[in-house]
């Protein structure tokens, strides 16, 4: 008798794990691997899987950010646009003004966490709506990216400042992987160690109780997008190292890629459900699949329609889970 208790309650747990997004979303990923390995021949190729690892590492790092805003019920959809001025500013710094790497850095995590800033201040104070004011806010931040260089990239970085983009530790691990791993760390402990988290997810499910029980929804909200425009000056860093230029176009659609990363990962995008474990396989999901799906010869427009297609249905799915 205790043995089959034992088991019903062993399969109940099965069930209830393979209920999760986030296992769901890595049995596509494993499965998505297979296949690829299948059909192409260089997918499973040391040269190409640090390829597509250093690749992942720019919208893993956005998609950090862009869960806390969507665990919180908002959007991001300036994120692409703070990554190109962050990473123009910085090399702006480096080549125009004679700065040193570290405070070129310090300055451009200051730039995108300002644009958080105002974000999360005109979201939260003014009550405008969230898609509003970072659509809007798409556009200035890429203005002024473009007014600064006339259009065109800057140059003239210092050597050694491309390790960040371009480097290795222990001979084989990217370094953009090392970082956006340090990322994820901060942003796991963030969310799931300390009560900050806690307030996150409870604004996102019921904002309102949240505001009534006395703690200071629009102070988190802000926070939240802060975190957004810092881990989105952190991809304009890595990638500016990567190629060694600021580049005022940079991050072009990246706000997508990032959405879809966190909705795919099981993030609900009405907000109080997700995981950043969930956000890193999606990543990771989207990844790999960009990479199939150019190791195949499959157009980029092509591409861009199979990414709007797995938000709606992950956002669809999403949403017959809360009836």
């Amino acid at each position: 008798m205790t043995g089959q208790l034992s088991d019903k309650i062993k399969n109940n747990n099965f069930k209830e794990l393979l209920k999760k997004p986030e296992v769901l979303t890595f049995a596509g990923l494993i499965l998505l691997s297979l296949f690829m390995s299948i059909f192409t021949d260089t997918f499973l190729t040391g040269r190409n899987l640090v390829n597509v690892a250093r690749q992942i590492s720019i919208n893993g790092i956005i998609a950090v950010g862009m869960t806390f805003v969507i665990l919180t019920a908002g959007i991001d959809l300036s994120v692409g646009s703070v990554m190109a001025f962050s990473g123009t500013m910085l090399a702006a710094g480096m080549a125009d003004w004679g700065l040193h790497p570290v405070l070129a850095i310090f300055f451009a995590l200051l730039v995108g966490g300002l644009f958080g800033l105002i974000n999360g201040t005109l979201i939260s104070y003014a009550n405008m709506p969230p898609i509003i004011v970072t659509l809007a806010m798409m556009e200035v931040p890429r203005g002024l990216a473009l007014l600064y260089t006339g259009g065109y990239p800057l140059s003239g970085l210092p050597s050694s400042f491309s390790v960040l983009g371009r480097g290795y530790v222990f001979g084989f691990l990217p370094v953009p992987v090392l970082i956006m791993a340090v990322v994820y760390l901060i942003a796991y402990i963030l969310l799931t160690q300390l009560p900050f988290g806690r307030y996150i997810y409870a604004i996102g499910g019921n904002e309102e109780a949240v505001r009534l029980s006395g703690i200071k929804v629009k102070k988190y909200k802000i926070f939240a997008y802060v975190i957004s425009g810092l881990t989105a000056a952190t991809s304009g860093i890595v990638i500016t190292s990567r190629l060694m230029s600021g580049q005022p176009m940079a991050g072009t659609g990246f706000e997508l890629d990032a959405i879809a990363a966190v909705v795919l990962g099981g993030t609900d995008i009405a907000g109080g459900r997700g995981s950043i474990i969930g956000t890193i396989i999606g990543a990771f999901t989207l990844g790999v699949l960009t990479n199939g799906l150019n190791l195949l010869g499959v157009s980029p427009y092509v591409q861009r329609v199979f990414k709007g297609l797995i938000i709606l249905l992950a956002i669809y799915f999403s949403s017959k889970k809360k009836k």
